[in-house]
């Protein structure tokens, strides 16, 4: 049985919450040391009495100074700095006051400590309460950075997820224009069942590019199924002259792609190997699991262009059309250096290699 994890909140994700846990559990512990080290040098229970009410003060204390420090860190720095310094002086001199007072009183009574042991006193006090302070500020100062990058992850998130919507949607328009074209030409020449049977299948395809998340991810068996349908359509337009085969190995079918990947790489074979010539071009899409890696390859039988470029995660050289670096751009949004990407122009045609990592819904944790 597959062990569930649960997600725990971060501590300060609720700062309120974790300022008075580690007030509470700092001077609880400064209590409880103090207490023991009273009782193990000899100076008994009684001593537990003063050191109470000195904990009281220090957690007292330090409750009104960071009400004045929330206030100075938003402000200036030599504000800040000046007025931390003088809060924890004056906070460590009535510290000292209250615990040479409880311990006369309580513990040790005869006459106030004066002179060099008040001294020693408020340099103890003052070295605790400027811990207290350096530590305060320290988390909170803390609390800010992990708010600004938490901030900067979500907007570096929002910023990939608009710049591959815009690649998403960045289809050739001129798909659509020829496909309306087609169907008012076979409305024209009354052909009304293969003008109904064209748009349906354009309903069905547009319906899938509007409904399916920009961002988001399909197997490549999926991809295939929606490449099939937008050739549909093609094939009403070019009929015998757009030939096509795919040859997708099962071990690879089920391999996550960001969706639309391909349509861009067939549309561009389309356009630049069917349409030229007049005995059309075949068209194959093959993909290949080895391994941990996805081996997909879209080629054709067209005129080729004379030029080839590859790409292992770096943008090229050699422009090959906005097809393919409408796909080279998505794939290094989605895989960044883990991918690559390369072009091949021959004089029988034009072959487009994408390898990726093999990613899967049954294989992420």
């Amino acid at each position: 049985m597959p062990r569930t994890l649960l997600r725990r909140a971060p501590f300060f994700e609720d700062k309120n919450r974790a300022f008075w846990t580690l007030q509470s559990a700092g001077w609880a512990g400064y209590f409880v040391l103090r207490s023991l080290s009273g009782i193990a040098n000899a100076m008994g229970w009684l001593f537990i009495v003063p050191t109470a009410l000195t904990t009281a003060t220090g957690y007292s204390l330090t409750l009104l100074m960071s009400a004045a420090y929330r206030r100075l860190f938003t402000m200036r720095p030599a504000v800040t700095w000046g007025g931390s310094i003088l809060i924890l002086m004056f906070s460590a001199a009535l510290f000292s006051s209250i615990e040479t007072w409880a311990h006369a009183t309580f513990y040790s009574t005869g006459p106030m400590p004066a002179g060099i042991q008040f001294f020693s006193a408020i340099l103890l006090d003052f070295s605790l309460l400027a811990a207290w302070s350096a530590l305060y500020y320290g988390i909170n100062f803390y609390i800010v950075v992990e708010e600004q990058r938490d901030q900067l992850l979500r907007l570096g998130s929002q910023a990939s997820s608009a710049q591959l919507a815009m690649l998403r949607y960045q289809l050739n328009p001129h798909f659509l224009f020829n496909t309306l074209n087609s169907i008012s030409t076979l409305v024209l020449l009354k052909q009304t069942e293969r003008a109904n049977a064209m748009l349906s299948r354009l309903a069905s395809f547009l319906r899938y590019t509007l409904v399916s998340e920009p961002e988001g991810e399909v197997t490549l068996a999926q991809e295939v199924e929606t490449l099939k349908l937008y050739l549909d359509i093609e094939k009403m337009r070019f009929e015998e002259r757009l030939r096509t085969r795919f040859d997708v190995d099962p071990a690879a079918a089920h391999a996550n792609i960001p969706s639309l990947l391909l349509q861009p790489l067939v549309e561009n074979a389309i356009k630049y190997a069917v349409t030229p010539k007049e005995d059309g071009a075949d068209i194959a899409v093959a993909a290949r699991r080895i391994g941990n890696r996805v081996h997909i390859t879209v080629s054709d039988t067209g005129p080729g262009s004379g030029a080839s470029a590859s790409d292992g995660g770096a943008a090229t050289t050699v422009s090959t059309g906005v097809g393919l670096v409408n796909t080279r751009d998505r794939l290094v949004q989605a895989y960044g250096s883990e991918h690559k990407f390369e072009t091949e122009a021959r004089t029988d045609g034009f072959t487009v290699t994408i390898e990726i990592p093999y990613q899967s819904n049954t294989t992420r944790i």
